[in-house]
């Protein structure tokens, strides 16, 4: 049987990428897309999705919640979090809204209390690192220690760059190569 890995690249390979021509959230442009929602957001491979990316986050100390800026990470973290509970491990999930809300408890940040924890950014791809960065913003606002961004897919288009320079630790599960594009 194919690893959690290979099988969760076949599924990106198959169904989640595109070619054509896009224009990325950065403003680059690209001959092909890689829409995760299309396979992180399906039974078959949000599964796979969490085992690789606790696969990939193993070695980061005390952790005790996953997510970042809604939407794209949404997923990624409930998967994490789905995945981790079935090992038995003790890691939340949290979502960093765009913008604090200007009703209710005005929060930023949504889910258990990320104040004083280690947690770890996820996005689905990675381009430019701004996502990661804006929640990174809004969680240490929360009082959270941020122990790395990690990614499924790095689109290798300067994210590592960007967060490494921020002074983050960045992990990515898959890059190009692995999807046959690079």
């Amino acid at each position: 049987m194919p690893s959690a890995r290979d099988q969760l690249i076949e599924h990106i390979s198959s169904d989640a990428v595109f070619h054509g021509d896009f224009t990325l959230t950065s403003g680059q442009k690209a001959a092909f897309y890689v829409d995760l929602r299309k396979v992180s957001l399906d039974h078959r491979v949000a599964p796979l999705i969490g085992q690789v990316m606790l696969d990939l986050i193993a070695d980061v100390p005390d952790v005790a919640a996953v997510g970042g800026l809604t939407m794209g990470a949404d997923p990624i973290a409930t998967s994490i979090l789905h995945q981790g509970a079935a090992r038995g491990l003790a890691i939340d999930a949290f979502v960093v809204r765009k913008e604090p809300k200007d009703h209710g408890r005005g929060r930023q940040v949504e889910g258990p209390e990320v104040s004083g924890k280690r947690v770890i950014v996820v996005e689905d791809t990675s381009t430019t690192g701004g996502s990661p960065l804006k929640a990174i913003e809004a969680l240490e606002k929360a009082g959270a220690e941020i122990a790395a961004v990690a990614v499924v897919v790095d689109r290798s288009t300067g994210a590592r760059e960007v967060i490494e320079q921020a002074g983050y630790r960045y992990l990515a599960a898959l890059d190009l190569a692995d999807l046959g594009l690079a």
